[in-house]
């Protein structure tokens, strides 16, 4: 369906788009996609970073958090 689509079709999206929310609402949505693109991207560098960080020994980093209360009964 969007293969029949050429630059023409897409211009009188855009005119419909911005005739039925307006200039205002139209900038103000792709603001905010790009702040979400942005923090996406920021995510993923942390995340990334956060994994090459990890010490290399497993037992370093798991560690048992079961209550005293519930230890005996495993």
């Amino acid at each position: 369906m969007l293969n029949n689509i050429g630059p023409a079709g897409f211009i009188i999206i855009a005119i419909v788009v911005l005739v039925l929310f307006g200039r205002g609402k139209v900038s103000a949505l792709m603001g905010e996609v790009g702040k979400g693109i942005t923090s996406f991207k920021k995510g993923l560098k942390d995340g990334s970073d956060e994994i090459e960080k990890a010490p290399e020994d497993g037992a370093q980093s798991a560690r048992d958090i079961t209550p005293e209360a519930d230890k005996d009964k495993a």
